[in-house]
């Protein structure tokens, strides 16, 4: 039964290899911080599905410990905002990169966040800004660039009126409002293969999965393994790596 949940992904992967054609995809982590046994499984479960990773790492609260990423070649560290906290008022959605501080102040802390991650991961570092909850305020875009910033990362199909590169998520695997563990197969597999015809139609987009080391549960691991499983396997996918793909939309 578990093997027929992946069928619709099959079929959908099946259609692009009959058109020629080939479907990429890339993995984001969230949340980094220091070495734990979740994120050592993390790099595990990548590294033997031979699946380029880029981690957000938080850089207010991490530090040299999380050097040992310099041994792990497939793996990409960018900017996940400062410190992962929420300066949004209690009635609005939570937001690290928003209106309510001095933009001085907020672009301060991602100019040092850029320069610490840089300088712990020489090797591994991409200038990829990850807004903590996947939300930052429009008018900061524009000053990014400016403080070394190649790209922006969210959640969501990319607008095309952006100011800088995009290269987004779109597959979140974590129940964020249920469980707050892996969501179903059922449903995950059901987006990417939406997320697959969405691309064949002519968006060029990679799709872009999204995982959280630290709260993966069982449903969590079980996904992203047979999701290595499935794709590793079919002809018609490409996994990469976030460096690679911002490579063409570099300005």
């Amino acid at each position: 039964m578990t093997d027929r949940v992946w069928d619709p992904l099959h079929r959908e992967l099946d259609r692009w290899q009959a058109a020629g054609r080939v479907a990429r995809f890339w993995l984001r982590d969230d949340d980094a911080v220091e070495p734990t046994q979740a994120l050592e499984t993390l790099m595990a479960v990548t590294g033997e599905s031979q699946v380029p990773l880029t981690l957000a790492v938080i850089p207010g609260l991490t530090g040299e410990a999380l050097a040992r990423l310099a041994e792990e070649t497939a793996v990409t560290v960018a900017v996940h905002g400062w410190s992962h906290t929420n300066h949004a008022g209690p009635e609005r959605k939570k937001q690290e990169l928003g209106g309510d501080r001095p933009a001085e102040t907020v672009l301060g802390e991602l100019r040092d966040g850029l320069h610490l991650l840089e300088r712990l991961h020489p090797a591994r570092f991409l200038p990829m800004l990850v807004p903590p909850w996947n939300r930052i305020d429009a008018a900061l875009v524009p000053a990014l660039p400016g403080l070394g910033f190649a790209a922006l990362s969210v959640y969501g199909r990319a607008r095309r009126d952006s100011l800088m590169p995009l290269l987004n998520t779109h597959v979140d695997i974590i129940d964020w409002h249920g469980t707050r563990g892996g969501r179903s197969q059922e449903e995950l597999v059901a987006e990417l293969v939406a997320e697959l015809r969405d691309r064949f139609a002519g968006n060029d987009e990679p799709v872009g999965v999204l995982a959280h080391h630290l709260v993966h549960d069982a449903a969590a691991w079980n996904f992203l393994s047979a999701l290595f499983a499935t794709t590793g396997r079919h002809p018609a996918v490409l996994w990469s790596s976030a460096s690679e793909l911002l490579r063409p939309l570099e300005m």
